[in-house]
């Protein structure tokens, strides 16, 4: 492949030359920061589907391939034989740690994991039948209220301590987001328990009676985790590192990253399943539903199936398909009736070619929020679950950034369809 592309004007008066830039893996990008200086132009991309925001080690995927790997490792095989808290280490740091590393890196966590009282009462500022993620926003940015003395964003201490102190407060602040919907008391973290099964105590423990926490419960969650940790420059991701190049705040900054993640087309994905899913009601009405989703003129939408990125099958479907039927069998839920449409759902869309052909596969929204669903996971609490597992990517990128001695603050441009310049007329005159 050619170093440089070259832009040639209308009129052929002036050529450009761009720099392609080429990483490890993937597709190749073409460098047009001087395209404005040289020939007066910008490019255009909504949405920004086709241009590169920055560099990254952090995540890689293979949409066409159905490939996503973390600083090099597969999902599938970290989904495997990691652990969230390892993966978390793993994002953040490059290398997978040393024994010594993690147990460190775990005391770290388990000893930042509770609030502050004076934070606590925040929750009482909330009505009760607010939405957890709107909680989720107010807390997070209200942390930056908290530590004056630790957040200097140039000290790479100082971005340690702040990541380790977001991934371990998520699951505290989320599951005092739940506790308050319901009204019960907030419960605090258990120093010696894993992070999965600390969050599944905190959100459904009372003070009333012991908790036992179901271990393929804590299981399932660790993997959920896992292949939610990050997914390269998604909206949230993009959100976070734009926020946090302003020089803000990084609690602030995450804070703008869970209100991104809010969207129903984002994080709010696997809460739309459970609403499809009740939309449709029973599995005999599958054929029929589907019959609308191929009519492009028919509002319904078949949620959990395909993805932007993925021409090909989710990777992080595949691992969690199998998991949700263990779960299920394991909750002897097979024959639930929600249960059961959702199967027969992903069976009839995995045999109609419609759907094969456009490889509209059933992606980690879809059995997410079924597995949560089993769980007893309200589903308004689905999109708080999926923020916790992003916490350490959006953490990771910011870190990156920081430590990039070039970043500068983002700022794009737009081309401009209002009117052309206008004199004022006097109110009384119009």
């Amino acid at each position: 492949m050619a170093n440089t592309y070259k832009l040639i004007n209308g009129d052929e008066s002036q050529t450009t030359e761009l720099p392609l830039v080429e990483g490890t893996r993937g597709t190749p990008a073409v460098d047009v920061r001087a395209l404005n200086q040289k020939q007066g132009v910008f490019t255009y991309d909504p949405a920004f589907t086709a241009t590169c925001s920055c560099d990254s080690d952090i995540t890689f995927i293979d949409g066409e391939n159905g490939k996503l790997m973390y600083r090099g490792y597969s999902v599938e095989e970290l989904a495997e034989k990691s652990s969230y808290l390892e993966v978390c280490y793993l994002l953040l740091n490059g290398e997978l740690p040393t024994p010594d590393q993690m147990a460190a890196f775990r005391d770290s966590i388990t000893h930042h994991t509770m609030l502050n009282e004076s934070l606590v009462k925040f929750y009482d500022g909330f009505h009760y039948d607010a939405h957890p993620m709107a909680i989720l926003t107010g807390i997070t940015g209200s942390l930056s209220a908290f530590y004056h003395d630790t957040t200097d964003i140039r000290d790479p201490e100082h971005r340690d301590i702040f990541a380790h102190r977001m991934i371990a407060k998520m699951p505290t602040i989320a599951a005092a987001a739940y506790k308050h919907s319901i009204g019960q008391p907030k419960i605090g973290p258990k120093n010696h328990l894993d992070y999965a099964s600390n969050l599944l105590r905190m959100m459904f423990a009372v003070p009333a009676e012991e908790y036992e926490v179901d271990p393929v419960a804590a299981k399932a969650l660790d993997i959920l985790f896992i292949l939610h940790a990050d997914h390269e420059q998604n909206a949230s991701t993009s959100t976070v590192r734009m926020a946090g190049s302003t020089g803000a705040n990084p609690y602030a900054a995450i804070s703008t990253g869970i209100a991104a993640l809010w969207g129903p087309a984002h994080g709010g994905a696997n809460e739309a399943v459970l609403n499809m899913l009740a939309e449709i009601g029973d599995a005999s009405q599958v054929s029929k539903y589907l019959d609308k989703a191929k009519d492009k003129d028919d509002p319904f939408k078949l949620m959990g199936f395909g993805h932007r990125v993925y021409k090909n099958f989710d990777p992080r479907a595949k691992v969690i398909r199998s998991y949700c039927h263990e779960v299920l069998e394991h909750y002897n839920m097979q024959n639930n009736k929600l249960f059961e449409l959702a199967l027969e759902l992903e069976r009839v869309a995995l045999e109609d070619d419609y759907f094969v052909e456009r490889k509209l596969y059933p992606n980690v929204d879809f059995y997410s929020g079924i597995i949560y669903q089993a769980l007893g996971i309200p589903i308004n609490m689905f999109t708080p679950m999926f923020a916790i597992a992003r916490t350490v990517g959006w953490a990771a990128h910011w870190s990156e950034m920081m430590a990039d001695p070039n970043m500068r603050i983002a700022r794009p441009r737009q081309v401009y369809t209002g009117y052309d310049l206008r004199d004022y007329v006097d109110i009384d005159n119009r």
